[in-house]
């Protein structure tokens, strides 16, 4: 059966699909894609709260649920045709692969059940010839996915792309990062494996496609630019594109994966649990042996995008502050029987709270300008050698570190990531709550409010910590005596700074209350 398109067809009837790892950053972008298009869209996360800004938001479903839970996968999968999978457990521990594997078969029986018409996966390029054993975990377990499903009684596309390039992704990150910083490098061998980058407009593009194939298809799809590069080369070019002098980069054949993600962990924001898996995954030549996904999804004129566009795409969102996503979107909170700051102090155990209030003549919208602006470039306001030292040292063991930075550096949403906080709530022009990320032995909040005052506005801070057994408690003791530098800097300082912006603004001289 010849399933090419033959010529201009009569519209088609919308699809209901259903999009797993919303949050996330491929996810986060391909739902306004299947929006467009015209379909349909169901949102499956395990915290739908965090999809709650998104300028999309309003025009989905969200439903609660996790892939792993057989339940609540098949309540979502009611009434739909097409199932996105665009979630895994790389960052649940060693045993993530057969978590993947499970989860899949979860997914792939509820859609059975449901009679969902198509199931679309996003993998990883496999190398040629090459035995599973012998490939790197991340890429062993993508494939395991991939194959589930296809193997499954539901057809499936499995698209299988290698590195992805786009502002925001992690890939682009790390390369943008490496490059940018290091003039001169000493690099691992992998830099002179061969890959073939894809722009994330075509990722995308490929996605929204998949969802109309034949229901006679069943197979995997390798998507890849135009372009078949070196990592060495794709430094290079990267320096050139943003009009860095030329790299000086030298090889050598020591730097394990484990020693490449310390490297990695050190130079960029991605941190080593995350890096690990990129960076083995670097080690084999994944080059697409085919592009006949075009028989179904026609590539348009200028597309695949070539690598150099790709790059000067993303730099234009970075430099525009436009970033719709970003790879730590999809970074894993705290388990939701976790007590939150919300819950009377006895919800689960022990709470420390170290409270700070401080009354400004500044307005509320000057305070709250401040407010929603911290982190990033613009810092913490307080102990700036502190907070890179704990940074740092959440680095050393494993954690998200104070170098993730922000997605835009003047707005907040639910579920952005800011530096080694998460944004869990947010009520505009008046409280940001922040959720810790960093490595912890507990559960660790911040919380800032703008209230109104008498002739002004009051700034409150409160940081909350639930410990975790004796180490949580002898931690929180450990840190007290420097909470009056830290957290009271950051009262005296995020007021003043308020004040300097009212000062600066037009009649500035009538502060106060709005």
């Amino acid at each position: 059966m010849d399933s090419t398109p033959q010529g201009p067809r009569a519209p088609q009837t919308p699809l209901h699909c259903l999009v797993t790892g919303a949050t996330g950053y491929i996810g986060g972008r391909l739902v306004p894609e299947l929006l467009s298009a015209g379909h349909r869209v169901r949102c499956l996360a395990r915290s739908p709260e965090r999809l709650r800004d998104h300028p999309w938001s309003g025009q989905v479903e969200k439903v609660r649920g996790d892939v792993t839970d057989a339940a609540s996968t098949a309540a979502a999968m009611e009434g739909v045709d097409v199932a996105y999978y665009l979630v895994h457990s790389l960052n649940t521990g060693a045993r993530f692969e057969e978590r993947d594997r499970a989860a899949a078969r979860t997914f792939a029986e509820a859609a059975r059940a449901a009679g969902v018409r198509r199931i679309v996966y996003l993998g990883g390029l496999v190398p040629a010839g090459e035995a599973s054993r012998d490939l790197s975990p991340h890429l062993r377990s993508r494939a395991e996915v991939g194959q589930v499903f296809l193997d499954g009684p539901v057809p499936a596309t499995v698209l299988r792309a290698a590195v992805v390039i786009g502002s925001g992704s992690a890939s682009f990150e790390m390369l943008r990062y490496l490059t940018e910083r290091l003039p001169a490098m000493v690099t691992p061998s992998w830099v002179g494996t061969r890959v073939q980058p894809i722009a994330v407009r075509d990722v995308l593009r490929y996605l929204v496609g998949s969802a109309r194939m034949p229901e006679d298809v069943n197979r995997t799809f390798d998507i890849g630019g135009p372009d078949v590069l070196t990592y060495e080369e794709m430094m290079r070019r990267y320096a050139k594109v943003a009009q860095l002098r030329p790299r000086l980069i030298l090889r050598v054949p020591m730097l394990t994966p484990r020693l490449s993600s310390l490297w990695i962990g050190l130079v960029t924001p991605v941190p080593r649990a995350l890096a690990r898996p990129l960076a083995e995954s670097l080690r084999h030549e994944v080059v697409c042996r085919d592009h006949d996904i075009t028989r179904y999804v026609p590539d348009p004129p200028g597309h695949p995008i070539g690598f150099d566009r790709s790059l000067e795409l993303a730099l234009q969102r970075v430099r525009e502050a436009n970033v719709a996503t970003r790879w730590s979107n999809a970074a894993f909170p705290g388990a939701p029987s976790d007590p939150l700051p919300t819950d009377p102090d006895w919800a689960g155990g022990s709470l420390y709270t170290d409270d700070r209030c401080r009354e400004t003549s500044a307005g509320q919208r000057e305070l709250w300008h401040i407010i929603e602006g911290i982190g990033g470039e613009n810092g913490w306001y307080s102990a700036p050698l502190a907070w890179a030292v704990r940074g740092w040292l959440d680095r050393l063991v494993g954690g998200a570190g104070i170098r993730r930075g922000r997605r835009d550096a003047s707005r907040l949403r639910v579920g952005d990531s800011l530096d080694f906080w998460r944004v869990e709530e947010i009520e505009p022009g008046r409280l940001l709550r922040l959720r810790a990320e960093m490595r912890l032995p507990g559960l660790a909040w911040l919380e800032m409010y703008a209230d109104p005052g008498a002739g002004g506005s009051r700034y409150r801070q409160r940081a909350l910590f639930h410990p975790r057994g004796l180490l949580g408690h002898l931690y929180w003791w450990g840190v007290s005596p420097f909470h009056a530098v830290v957290f009271g800097g950051m009262a005296r300082n995020i007021t003043r700074a308020a004040e300097h912006l009212a000062d600066a603004r037009p009649g500035g001289g009538s502060r106060g209350a709005e």
